[in-house]
C-alpha cells in the first residue's frame, strides 16, 4: 500500500512537476457545468479582464512572458468583461479592433495610456480618438465599434462571465473547466504555475480521451 501511494507520488512529480502541490478548492477552483471552448483540441485558457483595472494592466508582462513559452498545446484568449456599465465601452472597443485585426496595435497602448499617462480613455469618443492616435482609421474603428459583431461579442461576454461566475478580474478559465487567480494562486508567479498545471492536466485528460476513443473503435 506504502509503495503504491509513493509510486503515485512518485508519478505525480514527474509528470506534473513541482506543482503538483497545488490544491483544489485553494489555488483553483472546479467549475460545476463546464463550458464549450473555442480552441479545437488545445487547451483552452482565456482571461477575463478590464482595461480600467490595475490588477489586470500589472499581469499583462506575465502573460506576455507565458505566451512566449507557452505549453504548445495551449491557445489563450482574452475576454474584455462587462461587470458594470462603465466597462462596456473598453469591451466594445477590443471586439472592434479584433474585427479589424489591429489589436497588436491597440490593446497594450490602451492598457499603458490609461495606467501610465493617466488619460481617462472611456467612452466612444475618446476610445474612437484614441484608435486614431495609433494609425487605425477612426471612421472604420467608430463603425466596427457600433456594429452588430462587437454588440453581439460583448452580449457573449456578458453571458460567459455569469457561466464562469466572474465577479472579479483579472480570472482565468482553463479549458471551460477551472477557475483561478491572482488571488487564489497567491501571486503572479504563482497563478502561471497554476495555469501550466491545469494545462498539463487538461493535455494528459485529452490524450486520455484520444486513447480510449480510439481503443473503442477498434
Amino acid at each position: 500500500m506504502i509503495a503504491r501511494a509513493f509510486c503515485t507520488l512518485l508519478f505525480g512529480l514527474l509528470v506534473l512537476g513541482p506543482a503538483f502541490a497545488f490544491d483544489e478548492g485553494t489555488d483553483y477552483t472546479r467549475l460545476s457545468q463546464p463550458e464549450p471552448t473555442d480552441t479545437g483540441k488545445k487547451v483552452e485558457v482565456l482571461e477575463f479582464f478590464w482595461y480600467g483595472c490595475p490588477h489586470c494592466f500589472h499581469l499583462e508582462p506575465y502573460l506576455e512572458k507565458w505566451l512566449k513559452n507557452k505549453p504548445a498545446d495551449a491557445a489563450f484568449r482574452r475576454m474584455p468583461a462587462v461587470l458594470g456599465p462603465n466597462w462596456k465601452p473598453g469591451a466594445r472597443a477590443f471586439f472592434a479592433a479584433q474585427e479589424l485585426g489591429v489589436l497588436d496595435k491597440f490593446h497594450e497602448p490602451l492598457f499603458r495610456a490609461i495606467h501610465i499617462d493617466k488619460r481617462p480613455l472611456f467612452d466612444e469618443d475618446q476610445l474612437v480618438a484614441f484608435a486614431a492616435e495609433q494609425g487605425i482609421n477612426a471612421e472604420q474603428f467608430r463603425k466596427a465599434y457600433d456594429s452588430f459583431y462587437v454588440n453581439m461579442e460583448v452580449r457573449r461576454a456578458a453571458e460567459l462571465e455569469r457561466r464562469y461566475g466572474i465577479d472579479g478580474v483579472p480570472t482565468i478559465i482553463v479549458n471551460g473547466k477551472y477557475r483561478t487567480s491572482v488571488g487564489q494562486a497567491g501571486s503572479k508567479e504563482r497563478l502561471i504555475e497554476v495555469i501550466n498545471y491545469l494545462v498539463k492536466l487538461e493535455s494528459g485528460a485529452a490524450a486520455k480521451d484520444k486513447k480510449q476513443s480510439a481503443a473503442g473503435g477498434s
